[in-house]
């Protein structure tokens, strides 16, 4: 157990990691008992027979559904892109040394952190035409989304760059380096290198809010579940392999996470161990320079 781990808690004793072994068990005891009801339950109603499951074997149903993936992750990743951008700038304007700029920076993530997305998505929907603002129906979705999920995004940059030592800013500045070069040369590309792992987790609530594209009848996965699921007259069975396919997804960008959170871990531990202080590399070579 590292420093910190002691720091926030004591380790179990016998008595404690005995009750935590039994709670666990019955835990999952009630998980594999509401799993075995739900099946007796389906089973009772004939939503297990073969023949019901038998469309989900034919590559049309699952090219149908394919397409509304596909759909979906470019919903997705037109979101990740643009709401990243902006929730940088935004970041990078709630640490600016310019008061108004602060302040609106800091209005706009405090406002939209706390909007929901459907509202905005309402907004754009239905008022913004009334203006003059009609948006394709891609874009109907994406850019509420972006709306939204820019202002998390300038949370999490922002907590990355105060995170970051202070001296490497202090470092940057002594060297004759400008404020912008210090945050774009130094301060960035070592926070994100440790935001990673949050920034792909924060895709994961990204892609399950492009489910909402339902309500602008933008054909993502979800709303095409729903087209078949009224076609086929197979509503449990397409809902139950529309969420496989959403856990299948959302899983491999939560290993992903995990992975990148365990690499960055070892990268660290060896810089540590193996590598000056960049701080400190970047004043010997200001001082070599000179």
């Amino acid at each position: 157990m590292n420093t910190t781990q002691q720091i926030l808690f004591d380790e179990p004793g016998p008595r404690a990691r005995r009750r935590i072994r039994i709670a666990t068990v019955l835990g999952a005891l009630a998980v594999l008992g509401g799993l075995a009801w739900a099946v007796h339950r389906f089973a009772s109603y004939g939503e297990l027979a073969a023949d019901r499951w038998q469309p989900f074997t034919t590559w049309p149903i699952w090219r149908y559904l394919l397409d509304g993936l596909w759909a979906t992750l470019r919903a997705a990743a037109a979101t990740a892109v643009l709401s990243a951008a902006l929730g940088l700038l935004l970041a990078l304007g709630r640490l600016s040394a310019h008061r108004p700029v602060r302040w609106l920076a800091g209005a706009y993530v405090e406002v939209f952190r706390t909007v929901p997305a459907l509202l905005l998505i309402y907004v754009t929907l239905f008022a913004l035409p009334q203006y003059g603002l009609n948006f394709p129906l891609f874009w109907k979705l994406v850019v509420p989304l972006v709306v939204s999920n820019s202002a998390a995004f300038a949370e999490i940059f922002r907590a990355g760059i105060k995170a970051l030592d202070r001296g490497q800013t202090e470092a940057g500045l002594a060297v004759g380096l400008r404020r912008g070069q210090v945050m774009r040369l130094v301060v960035l590309p070592q926070a994100l290198l440790q935001l990673a792992p949050s920034l792909v987790s924060q895709l994961v609530g990204l892609l399950k809010d492009t489910s909402l594209g339902f309500v602008v009848s933008y054909t993502e996965l979800l709303y095409s579940g729903q087209v078949l699921s009224s076609y086929t007259n197979l509503l449990i069975q397409t809902f139950l392999v529309v969420a496989l396919i959403y856990l299948v997804v959302n899983a491999s960008l939560s290993k992903f996470a995990r992975v990148l959170q365990a690499r960055n871990g070892r990268l660290t531990g060896r810089r540590k161990s193996a590598e000056p202080d960049p701080a400190a590399s970047l004043l010997v070579q200001g001082g070599t320079a000179r």
